[in-house]
Formats: structure tokens, C-alpha cells, sequence
């Protein structure tokens, strides 16, 4: 006898919302119950997309419903900590997008109403589960790179003005968790330099570096004010070097057979190494239904998701550290 389906409802449906709603309402096992915006045209956009869905602009109206298993929130930044804790409090599982919360001090909370709750606390660090970074996590994990001795991130495009967060919090989140999911450790030391060129006090480029414990050390220039459009990643190890380039329509992760070896003519000398480069093939699935589709399974096993609300803990402790050292930077 099949269980039942997982009841989800999405939370805000401005830009992301709608992509987490076609998506668990595509999934088997999944069904997509309530959509929740206080614009009455996004509930009526909804409305013609999924007929049958009940709609409100009142979240407590969503959370009431007794058969409401799971809610997933796109709503903007600032309210993702306090909207995560109603949610668990209320008894439902919790899928929040990225980042978990503004401060270290709201992600607690959020992860302590998830514990004393019984439920399910998922963030939504959506390349965590892209098949291109799932590839360089076992690349570097493998050992097939050899020891890892420094990743650097590029987010750069001419994008949207944000006035609400600056570019380390809407750009920065995606990368720091990448970095802490492919380190498997948290920073010991930070720093930030940034500058504000278009909107005063909202930072449009950041460069980023972390030091970890291991010796390991990422760089990150993030940037809403750049000519170029890149989102790459590059992992440099003792024996090859990968990148991932989420922009790339082939190859997405190449793998580069380059490095220093030790020549045997002479102590202490070293010679490059210049080998093969190739492409392993990585599968064509959107991100985003992996990440929703992880989320429900975890509802159903009872299994901690890959990116729990300690992972999302983690990353806003990186990005307050961060933000920190970027208004030190300033003064």
C-alpha cells in the first residue's frame, strides 16, 4: 500500500516561487495544496497554472490546515528566519530558500524550533545538488586531484540592483555554500573587501577569502556590475586541477591533468606537467527538481536532507563573518 502524498504549499510567489511550485507539483508523491502571496496577481497567475490549488494571502490560513504536511518558502531575504520558525512551530516541515536567515542569531532559532519541532528543516542551497557540483564534491573528495590546495568562485553578470542585500548576501550565499560543502570544514579565518558604485551602502562587487584549518584556502569575486556572465568554480589540487562552469552548454566540469611533479634529475626541482584535459559527462537534470525532489524524500524517510538547517547555519555564520569584515573594511 502506497503512502500518501506529501501536501506542500509555496510561500511567496514572486521570482523563485513559481519554479518551486512547478516542480513539486510535478513530483510523484508530492502535492502541491496551498500558494500564499499578498499580491492578489500572483495568486491569480497561479490560479490559472494550477487549478485546484487553494490560495491565500494569509499564511496563518495556510498553516492551519491540519493536512498540510510541508511548506516551502521563497519570500524575500529578511523574512526567511522568521518564517522558517513559524512554519516549524506550527508543525510542518520546512523548505526556506537560501539564506537560511540574515543573522546567525535567527538561522539558531530556526534550527532549535527544527529540533524541538520533530520536523524536517531543509534550505535551499540549490547547487549543492547540481549534478556539475556533485561531480567536483567526488572529484575532491576521491582523491583523484590529489591534496586540495585552494578553490576559487567566480558569480559575475550585469544583473538585477538589489537594495534590500548586497551582493555577498545575494550572490555570496550560492558560492559559500559550494565552498563549505566541497572543504567538508568550516573557515578559520575571513576577510571581505567590497565597494558601493551604483546604490549608496549596498555593496554591487565583493571579493571574498577564506582560510580553512586544513590549509586549504577559496577565493570569491561576486558581482552584479561585471561585463561578463560567469558562474565557475575551480578546485586546485596537488595532482590535477577541475573546474565547473555552470554556464557552459557542454562540459560543464573539465578536468585538467596539469601540476608540478618532482624532477628526478635533481633534488628540489620541480618540472610542470601539462596532460590530458577531458570532460566527464555530467547528466542533463534540472538542479532545482533534484533539490525539491531530495526535499520530499527526506519528508518520507526520515532522513536528514544533504543541506539541513545546520548546513544553512554554517553558511550565515560564514556570511556574518563576512559582512563583518566588509564594514571593518569601510570604516
Amino acid at each position: 500500500m502506497s503512502s500518501p502524498p506529501v501536501r506542500l504549499g509555496v510561500v511567496g510567489l514572486g521570482y523563485w516561487g513559481p519554479n518551486l511550485a512547478r516542480n513539486f507539483d510535478s513530483i510523484p508523491g508530492c502535492e502541491l495544496a496551498w500558494c500564499c502571496d499578498s499580491s492578489e496577481e500572483a495568486l491569480a497567475a497561479m490560479a490559472e497554472r494550477f487549478p485546484g490549488v487553494r490560495l491565500t494571502r494569509d499564511l496563518d490560513e495556510l498553516l492551519a490546515d491540519p493536512e498540510l504536511d510541508a511548506v516551502a518558502i521563497a519570500t524575500p531575504v529578511p523574512t526567511h528566519g522568521e518564517l522558517a520558525v513559524r512554519v516549524l512551530e506550527a508543525g510542518k516541515h520546512c523548505f526556506v530558500e537560501k539564506p537560511l536567515a540574515q543573522s546567525v542569531e535567527e538561522a539558531e532559532r530556526a534550527v532549535a524550533a527544527a529540533r524541538q519541532s520533530g520536523r524536517v528543516l531543509m534550505v535551499g542551497h540549490l547547487l549543492e545538488y547540481h549534478p556539475g557540483v556533485q561531480k567536483l564534491k567526488q572529484l575532491s573528495g576521491s582523491g583523484e586531484l590529489g591534496e586540495i590546495y585552494y578553490i576559487y568562485g567566480n558569480r559575475l553578470n550585469l544583473g538585477k540592483l538589489r537594495a534590500d542585500e548586497n551582493a555577498l548576501w545575494s550572490l555570496g550565499a550560492h558560492d559559500v555554500s559550494v565552498v563549505l560543502h566541497l572543504a567538508g570544514e568550516e573557515p578559520q579565518e575571513v576577510m571581505a573587501r567590497g565597494e558601493s558604485y551604483v546604490r549608496p551602502g549596498v555593496e554591487d562587487v565583493v571579493f571574498c577569502f577564506l582560510r580553512f584549518p586544513s590549509g586549504l584556502s577559496a577565493h570569491l569575486h561576486l558581482s552584479w556590475l561585471d561585463p561578463h556572465k560567469e558562474r565557475r568554480f575551480t578546485v586546485v589540487g596537488s595532482r590535477r586541477m577541475a573546474t565547473f562552469d555552470d554556464m557552459a552548454l557542454e562540459g560543464k566540469v573539465t578536468i585538467y591533468d596539469k601540476g608540478f611533479d618532482e624532477d628526478a634529475r635533481g633534488y628540489g626541482e620541480y618540472i610542470t606537467r601539462s596532460g590530458d584535459i577531458f570532460s566527464p559527462r555530467i547528466p542533463n537534470i534540472e538542479p532545482l527538481r533534484l533539490e525539491c525532489e531530495h526535499f520530499v524524500e527526506s519528508i518520507v524517510s526520515g532522513r536528514r536532507p544533504m543541506s539541513d538547517g545546520e548546513s544553512g547555519l554554517r553558511v550565515v555564520r560564514v556570511l556574518e563573518q563576512l559582512q563583518r569584515s566588509l564594514e571593518d573594511s569601510a570604516r
